[in-house]
């Protein structure tokens, strides 16, 4: 057994819960170090391939070359700079923020099948861009990254009240909440494109809330980055009150919290950088979903190694996801909600199968 010193520098014996923790913290240190260098590869592979195939040293020599100011001209530089960087950073935001969302809204909602489709979040976003870009005939990126705040802030404190008129705000409530809530504004998200005159501009919304990297533009990337720092920042800083949230509310009593505020105060930040990112990328789903579980078996229940774990598999997986939509059935393109849906909807029925076989 490893030993500890006390103040008078006389070796003792580390208690066996003290041992465990260093474990798993170290296991985490271990496992967000390998998913780096995981997505770091990634990326380099993910900006080589395409119509024109560029080999990994080329695409670090471009990236290294930019990044220290140096002048780089050239079609691959173009190529590797311009068009795939971009999507390669937001589809690494938009996985990171996503699967984040999902953990924290798994452990509001103590449900493992909650993600951000669950509580209203994308459905919100996805029917303040659609009101925008069909009704108001608005098109910009910062307008439709703000009309996607909009509706996922506004989905998730409709949820909030819905939740609350019985009473307390108990995690099954908002669940049934949040399932009203989405189905009603996939709703009128569909009347809106069924409504609109204009069949280029319905088809461009429908195309998009299959999600959609195709045409990254600089102001969402750059609000994309700040949500994702910031919130995802936030959200580990905050990581002991998700723990005492989803081990109940009267242990997060216990703990000195009020969870009725907690929970909504955490929903709400939540849906706000889940706002930004969908408005960039449109409704991806089971990013949210599968991402956490996979986090949690790796680095256990703590939130604190849960949620950068989570950041950079789901980063890793979406990444991997738009490029199987961007090649697979080359030169057109898939959606890349299509291509998460594929790869997370047998997961789903794992997770449910477990479910129903352990009673839970």
């Amino acid at each position: 057994m490893k030993t500890m010193f006390n103040k008078h520098r006389v070796a003792v014996e580390a208690p066996p819960a003290v041992l465990a923790v260093r474990a798993v913290r170290r296991r985490a240190r271990l496992w967000v170090v390998a998913l780096l260098l995981l997505l770091g590869t990634g990326m380099a592979v993910a900006l080589g391939i395409g119509p024109v195939r560029i080999p990994p040293a080329d695409v670090l020599e471009i990236v290294g070359h930019k990044l220290r100011g140096q002048p780089t001209e050239g079609p691959l530089a173009q190529i590797v700079w311009g068009t795939r960087l971009p999507r390669v950073l937001m589809a690494t935001l938009a996985g990171a923020c996503l699967s984040v969302a999902g953990a924290v809204l798994q452990a509001v909602a103590r449900n493992g099948l909650a993600d951000p489709y669950l509580l209203g979040v994308n459905a919100g976003a996805s029917t303040g861009v659609a009101f925008v870009a069909l009704v108001a005939g608005a098109g910009g990126a910062m307008v439709l990254a703000g009309a996607a705040l909009a509706g996922a802030v506004g989905a998730v404190a409709l949820v909030i009240t819905l939740g609350g008129l019985a009473g307390q705000r108990g995690p099954f409530r908002l669940i049934l909440a949040g399932l009203a809530v989405g189905y009603m504004l996939t709703a009128v998200t569909n009347f809106l494109i069924f409504w609109s005159d204009s069949p280029e501009a319905a088809r461009s919304v429908m195309f998009w809330l299959l999600g959609s990297l195709s045409s990254v533009q600089p102001a969402v990337l750059n609000s994309a980055a700040i949500a994702a720092f910031v919130g995802i920042g936030v959200l580990i800083a905050v990581a002991p009150i998700l723990d005492a949230l989803s081990s109940g509310d009267d242990s997060a009593r216990a703990a000195g919290l009020n969870p009725e505020r907690a929970r909504f105060l955490v929903l709400i930040g939540t849906s706000a950088m889940v706002g930004v990112i969908v408005a960039g990328v449109g409704g991806i789903g089971f990013v949210g979903l599968v991402v956490p579980h996979l986090a949690r078996r790796l680095v256990g229940g703590r939130h604190r190694a849960v949620l950068p774990v989570s950041a950079l598999l789901g980063g890793a997986l979406l990444l991997a996801a738009d490029t199987i939509a961007r090649t697979a059935v080359a030169p057109q393109e898939i959606p890349v909600g299509v291509v998460t849906g594929i790869l997370g909807a047998p997961f789903l029925v794992l997770l449910l199968r477990r479910a129903i076989t352990t009673g839970s």
